[in-house]
Formats: structure tokens, C-alpha cells, sequence
């Protein structure tokens, strides 16, 4: 859950994408905003982990869905979902990256982009 401060904090897109992830119970949400970030490849990241690859598919239906439903917009490119270890929904200027815990602990995106301004939510569940 965004704290009330931060409210309004994030466009529409980041939101969407969150509460999609929240629908199904994803863990360790955390968005990155790379916006003052020099050659950055989008302007925000949300991240969020699950036990399995039947939730990361889950999980990134229902932020496909989610944003859909609310935005009209669907993701430009997917990549991922073979295997489901690591699924990337491209929305060009935000990145949804939903992953297994391990497969997250291993590419360490947090740490790849530690200069971003990072929020880390708080799991409803």
C-alpha cells in the first residue's frame, strides 16, 4: 500500500501496474522512479516477487487486466512468460517486472539502478 503522503506521487500507469500486483498477492513491491536518472531505459520500475511460476503468470495477467480495465492500455512487449521465472511487461515508459524470489535475489534490479529514488510498499496481506 502507497503511504497517504505519496499519494498522487506516481502517474497513473505505476498505479495501475501496482494494483494489478496487488490483486494477486505479489510480495516485496518496490517501484523505482528513474526519471532524474541519466540514460535510463524507461522513467519507472515496479518490481514485486512470488513463490511460483504459476503466481508470476497470475500476477502479470492480472496487471495486464488491471490495466486495461483502468487505462485502456495494453503492454507495447512481453517478454517471459515461457518460463515464467521472470516476467517483463514493457509499457515503454514504466517497466513491470514480476519475478520468482530467486530469479529476482540473482538479477538484484534494486542494485543494478541503486542512484533511483526507490519506494518499497508495504504487503496488504
Amino acid at each position: 500500500m502507497i503511504k497517504e503522503n505519496q499519494k498522487n506521487k506516481f502517474p497513473e500507469l505505476v498505479e495501475a501496474i501496482k494494483d494489478g500486483m496487488e490483486n494477486l498477492k505479489a510480495s516485496n513491491i518496490t517501484i523505482l522512479d528513474l526519471t532524474e536518472l541519466e540514460n535510463s531505459v524507461c522513467d519507472y520500475f515496479i518490481i514485486c516477487d512470488a513463490n511460483s511460476n504459476t503466481q508470476v503468470r497470475a500476477i502479470s495477467n492480472s496487471v495486464e487486466d488491471n490495466v486495461r480495465k483502468t487505462l485502456n492500455e495494453k503492454p507495447w512487449h512481453t517478454e517471459g512468460l515461457d518460463n515464467s521465472q521472470w516476467i517483463l511487461m514493457d509499457y515503454v515508459h514504466v517497466a513491470a517486472h514480476v519475478f520468482q524470489a530467486e530469479t529476482r535475489d540473482f538479477y538484484d534490479l534494486e542494485g543494478l539502478w541503486g542512484d533511483a529514488k526507490v519506494t518499497v510498499l508495504e504487503n496488504n496481506f
